[in-house]
């Protein structure tokens, strides 16, 4: 097998662990080669949800993990790309709410260092304060408004979009625009207005 350049050895475990007859094999390059198409893509969606590339690199792989567990359930369906895109937004999303308190200290933290460390900065201070924002906003969304926003932000064209999450092009645009509505809303409710 060759080596797959950011794979890690744990991720090629899951590419090898396909059985070895032929339906097998084909199934290991139908799976391969879905990996290679999206992986990329799928840790830098993941990025930008988590803003951690460790940990959207771990996210991505357990998307992958998963799609392999339940690969025989989801054999019939066509948008096996979608599936893992939402699974794996939603780990993501999962993965949030779960460090929301620990962000929040970390927050604290980084500001009192900000306010303490000479040299650095406002701009970057700001910056990174506001991406906690975003996250922190992004979080509390529904799974599918975060994953739309992050889409959108992410590159990913309106049919692309549509057809990862399974919906009609005319829907899709509802749906963003709800989404940053609600996205708005609740920026507002937790920050205020910007001035």
């Amino acid at each position: 097998m060759r080596r797959l350049i950011g794979v890690q050895p744990d991720q090629e475990a899951v590419l090898e662990a396909t059985p070895a007859t032929a339906s097998g094999l084909s199934a290991a390059r139908e799976f391969e080669a879905l990996f290679l198409e999206h992986y990329p893509r799928l840790v830098k969606t993941l990025l930008r949800l988590v803003g951690k590339s460790g940990q959207a690199e771990e996210l991505a792989a357990d998307a992958f993990y998963r799609l392999h567990q339940h690969r025989s359930q989801h054999r019939s369906e066509d948008n096996l790309a979608g599936w893992l895109y939402r699974t794996a937004v939603n780990l993501g999303l999962d993965a949030l709410r779960a460090n929301s308190r620990r962000s929040r200290r970390e927050e604290q933290s980084q500001r009192e260092m900000a306010n303490q460390t000479p040299g650095n900065p406002l701009y970057e201070m700001l910056a990174e304060e506001q991406r906690d924002r975003v996250r922190n906003v992004l979080a509390r969304l529904k799974p599918v408004q975060g994953q739309v926003l992050l889409m959108g932000s992410s590159g990913f064209t309106c049919k692309e979009m549509a057809a990862l999450l399974g919906v009609k092009p005319d829907s899709l645009y509802v749906l963003i625009s709800r989404a940053k509505s609600q996205f708005e809303k609740e920026y507002v409710n937790l920050y205020g207005r910007a001035e």
